[in-house]
């Protein structure tokens, strides 16, 4: 059974850091590309960043560009790196992984769903 479990959200100060990590188990994601996405209350869920299968390739939301870093070690598990954290970044974050190797935006895209962690940014 696929199983995605996020932790290390929490409340932090406007210009603060967190570090999200994400496990994974129940297939080898070492071979799947892997994803972070957010939802804010009202908002539909967005995509906020990706990192291909062997940590090669990387994208962003322009939003969080030169702000959060996405990556992941061999055993399983992606981190993403939020620095300079803004009020607007308030949102529960997901991680997510495809069927196929797909590590685009779109949320359709993806198969495997975490829980959920959630990220408060005070201003």
């Amino acid at each position: 059974q696929v199983q995605l479990v996020e932790s290390g959200g929490g409340l932090v100060q406007t210009g603060g850091s967190l570090r999200l990590s994400c496990a994974a188990s129940g297939r080898t994601f070492s071979t799947y590309a892997m994803a972070w996405f957010r939802q804010a209350p009202g908002k539909e869920r967005e995509f906020v960043a990706s990192i291909s299968r062997r940590g090669g390739s990387t994208a962003y939301a322009d939003s969080v560009e030169g702000r959060f870093t996405i990556s992941r070690d061999t055993k399983n598990t992606v981190y993403l790196q939020m620095n300079s954290l803004k009020p607007e970044d308030t949102a529960v974050y997901y991680c997510a992984s495809a069927r196929t190797n797909y590590s685009g935006t779109y949320v359709g895209g993806y198969d495997y769903w975490g829980q959920g962690t959630q990220v408060t940014v005070s201003s």
